[in-house]
């Protein structure tokens, strides 16, 4: 007789859960808390990369949406190999050695995304933000290769076509408020006044990122002023579940992956738009110019790296300067590089013809030290070195207090503008312990009879940061494992 398995959440780990137990023979009930149109937490708010391993360009052929795209003769994608992989993860560990969650993740990775692309769920390169064009070829950067076809909401789409092409159910509407159990072991879920019995519940809810209290709690009392970037449902509601059966709590709690968003935006990436936009409000190309706080300095080495090792740890740090602001500042000379968020509709900018006349604009900062720090950052350039922002260029400048490692280009081509962004919360690192078959480990490192977990609750993934695309693949392969051990165990 086939195995009953509840999945709580509708996410890509969710999806990826419950696709793995419906091909292990299980009979499965999503149950989710939003509503249709908001359905698939934070996975409809991404742009649906998923970084993985890979050694060769053949690799990626079989996952493409459309395999005979012209472009692909002249483009370079590298290889990304495991040791890569691992050794990016390193650089975000504060000194950690790899977790085994981390080892599984680069391991499996390619497997994962392979596996989901033999369910239909098909992808693209990312032409737009993850390469540049020099001397007729397209070069590829960062390790950071493909999207799921159509973004975050495509991979959703993608996803819920498979699992009810195997049969799956999934219900909307049905928030989940208590787990269900019998002599220790978790037996089914409460929906309401409704109890649903299954032989294996999946928590695949998210962290608490949308939570102000817990937010607070963990990170902080400034916290309570980030931008939720992503679905308002993520609650902490799974956590508390399974910390409410004794669950281990693993992994860094006050981490997260943060991102510099327009300081204007509403949470939860503007509802009132098309959920395939939401990611414009993303400021993410600091990279090409500077930021400057509240009191007209720079904060961090904008180029200190590609923007997808370092974007998820940047909106900590303009959430983290006074008054919880900055400005990013361009030069027309790379406005043509700029992503689409600069020039989305609801984008909030300033510009001027002259740096004097710029900083007079700069809401909330010293005017006076901000055009002192451009003017400084001006003089440091090295302009003995070419500006190639298909490779760490080493264009940095000299002999500041805080140099720019790469891109260092000097403010010397009107129009200026400058963008006004805050830090916005996507998901958070803390979560709870599982082992080899996604089952939950209590305070005593013994499983929870019945009860999985995976995605955004898998602690022990990521701790300083994260280079970009990671945690939808491990919401894949999380999920994966999960699904199978639920159906199987």
């Amino acid at each position: 007789m086939a195995k009953k398995v509840v999945i709580v959440g509708s996410g890509n780990a969710a999806m990826s859960a419950g696709i793995a137990a419906l091909e292990a023979g299980a009979d499965v009930l999503m149950l989710e808390k939003a509503s249709e149109e908001l359905a698939g937490g934070n996975t409809k708010y991404t742009a649906g990369a998923m970084r993985f391993a890979y050694e060769s360009s053949e690799e990626l052929i079989p996952l493409l949406t459309n395999p005979h795209d012209k472009r692909i003769s002249r483009t370079d994608f590298g290889s990304y190999t495991q040791q890569k992989f691992s050794d990016d993860l390193l650089g975000f560990n504060e000194g950690r050695p790899l977790s085994a969650e981390q080892e599984q993740l680069t391991s499996q990775s390619y497997d994962a995304v392979k596996w989901l692309a033999g369910h239909g769920v098909t992808y693209e390169p990312i032409y737009s933000r993850q390469s540049f064009e020099k001397d007729g070829k397209i070069v590829f950067w960062g390790g950071l290769t493909l999207a799921a076809q159509n973004e975050g909401v495509g991979l959703y789409d993608m996803e819920a076509a498979a699992f009810k092409k195997l049969g799956g159910s999934l219900r909307f509407n049905a928030g989940v408020t208590g787990l269900v159990t019998s002599d220790d072991a978790v037996t089914g879920v409460r929906v309401g006044d409704q109890d649903i019995s299954a032989d294996a519940v999946i928590l695949a809810c998210g962290g608490f990122e949308a939570d102000d209290k817990l937010r607070a709690a963990e990170f902080g009392a400034g916290w309570l002023q980030a931008k939720v970037r992503g679905t308002p449902h993520n609650t902490g509601d799974g956590l508390r579940m399974a910390f409410e059966m004794g669950a281990r709590r693993y992994g860094k709690y006050d981490g997260c992956h943060a991102t510099p968003m327009d300081l204007h935006m509403k949470d939860y990436g503007n509802l009132d738009i098309p959920p395939n936009q939401r990611k414009n409000y993303r400021k993410i190309c600091y990279f090409l110019g500077v930021m400057l706080n509240a009191h007209g300095n720079r904060f961090v080495d904008e180029g200190i790296n590609f923007r997808n090792y370092t974007y998820a740890q940047f909106g900590r740090a303009v959430l983290e300067q006074p008054e919880h602001f900055a400005w990013q500042i361009f030069d027309s000379k790379v406005f043509d590089l700029l992503y689409e968020e600069y020039r989305f509709e609801d984008a909030s900018f300033v510009e001027a013809d002259s740096l004097e006349a710029l900083v007079t604009k700069l809401s909330g900062v010293d005017q006076n030290r901000a055009l002192k720090t451009l003017q400084d950052y001006n003089d440091a350039v090295d302009t003995d070195v070419a500006f190639n922002p298909t490779i760490l260029d080493g264009k940095a400048t000299k002999g500041l207090e805080l140099n720019k490692s790469n891109w260092a280009q000097k403010f010397d081509t009107p129009p200026y503008r400058a963008f006004p962004v805050t830090g916005g919360i996507t998901f958070t690192y803390g979560g709870v312990k599982v082992d080899s078959n996604g089952c939950i480990l209590s305070e005593n490192n013994t499983p929870i009879n019945g009860l999985y977990a995976c995605g955004e609750m898998v602690g022990g993934v990521f701790f300083g940061g994260y280079p970009g695309g990671s945690g939808l693949t491990s919401g894949t392969v999380f999920g994966r494992q999960a699904g199978i051990g639920a159906a199987t165990d």
